[in-house]
């Protein structure tokens, strides 16, 4: 059986794939039977949509390659731990276990922020390991936000147009569509 680490590298292939989009770097993979089914990475900038996190997508996947929107016995890779949206999301598809690697202290549900995953559930109750290359996967979110912050920063100047101008002040009135 191949480890947790092997599969969060290939979820952290994807948040690769993401920041190469300048999507923010989440990557998830979906693992049955010991094979990756669905692989996904965030796609909310491309495709305007705030559910195409990593999560969503992947799970989707995972339930056409089932053919069963019940993903019972299958665990989901993602370098992120997930959102409110997301663990429900997850509680609904009957995943079996989440392997998550850094804390989302802004939206994380599994106790950065929230916790729906460690309540218990009347539905479906999954198994949660959290913190599995934690590191690599902080440092991909961390350099994605410093990159982003310094192109903020990067100033546009906007030439003022008119200042060397010699306009006849009875024109200067006049629309600029005439």
């Amino acid at each position: 059986m191949l480890s947790d680490e092997v599969f969060m590298r290939e979820a952290l292939k994807e948040a690769e794939a993401a920041f190469s989009q300048g999507e923010v770097p989440v990557g998830a993979v979906l693992v049955h039977q010991g094979k990756i089914i669905a692989r996904a990475h965030n796609l909310v900038e491309s495709k305007r949509d705030a559910s195409a996190h990593a999560e969503m997508l992947c799970l989707k996947m995972g339930a056409e390659a089932l053919s069963n929107w019940r993903l019972l016995g299958s665990t989901l890779y993602c370098t992120l731990e997930p959102c409110p949206m997301c663990a429900g999301a997850m509680i609904h598809s009957r995943l079996e276990r989440l392997v998550w690697g850094a804390p989302d202290i802004r939206c994380g549900a599994h106790g950065s922020w929230v916790n729906l995953l460690d309540t218990e559930h009347p539905i479906h109750q999954l198994l949660v390991t959290s913190d599995v290359l934690r590191e690599e996967c902080a440092v991909l979110m961390r350099n994605f936000f410093k990159q982003k912050r310094s192109k903020k920063k990067e100033k546009v100047t906007i030439p003022n147009v008119t200042e060397n101008l010699d306009l006849d002040r009875s024109e200067s009135s006049r629309d600029w569509r005439d």
